[in-house]
């Protein structure tokens, strides 16, 4: 499995193609937070929104990166096991998504006025991982594994989007935003702030599984 990771990760470095959600996570960050003095609570909130949508399209990509052929391969050299090829691509995107989440976590304090706890940075960290899990299965359901032409495929990953972000009361995503943009302790918001990222780490072993069975009966 870590042969895998390291193996993803270095075509997906090559390819340069992080480049594009790395930047829109940055400058998304940077306005939704710079000169920010409001309550840390509200800042995580928008640091999370933005990895939503950067998660989703970093899974996407990196699932995109190989053609059938290629990834056939892979599975072939996993001792023919497509679902550890599956865990281990969700499984590097996770950890792009940690990348992302330590600027995520420090830049905010850099450009605004805030006097973080641990309190604060771990609310800061399971927020961001709520959007991240969700984000990760919502790109491996909308990933070339499910569907062959991608016009759809990303249709589909903006619809689900705007699904989870606004959906009220429904989508956990759309219950931690809103419960954090009024929180004003971060002591309060860190308790239901993980059990929504527990939730969505359920999400996420559904939509992986979900993806496996589709690609198995392709197969």
């Amino acid at each position: 499995m870590i042969a895998l990771v390291r193996y993803m990760s270095t075509v997906l470095l090559l390819s340069q193609r992080y480049l594009a959600p790395l930047l829109l996570f940055l400058g998304l960050v940077a306005v939704l937070t710079s000169s920010d003095t409001g309550p840390l609570t509200a800042t995580y909130a928008s640091v999370a929104g933005a990895m939503l949508p950067c998660s989703v399209w970093l899974t996407m990509t990196l699932i995109g990166l190989e053609d059938q052929a290629h990834r056939s391969i892979v599975v072939v050299s996993a001792g023919g096991r497509p679902l550890r090829v599956l865990l281990a691509t969700v499984g590097t995107a996770a950890i792009w998504c940690l990348l992302l989440m330590s600027a995520g976590l420090v830049l905010p304090l850099l450009s605004g006025t805030h006097t973080p706890g641990l309190t604060d940075l771990a609310l800061g960290t399971a927020a961001q991982l709520t959007c991240a899990f969700t984000g990760i299965a919502i790109g491996v359901v909308c990933s070339r594994l499910v569907f062959r032409r991608q016009g759809y495929a990303l249709v589909l990953a903006l619809v689900l989007l705007l699904a989870v972000l606004l959906g009220k009361g429904v989508s956990p995503v759309n219950i931690m935003l809103t419960h954090l943009q009024s929180a004003s302790d971060s002591a309060d918001a860190l308790a239901p702030t993980g059990a929504l990222l527990a939730v969505t780490a359920g999400l996420l072993a559904a939509a992986v599984a979900m993806t496996q069975a589709i690609t198995r009966r392709k197969a």
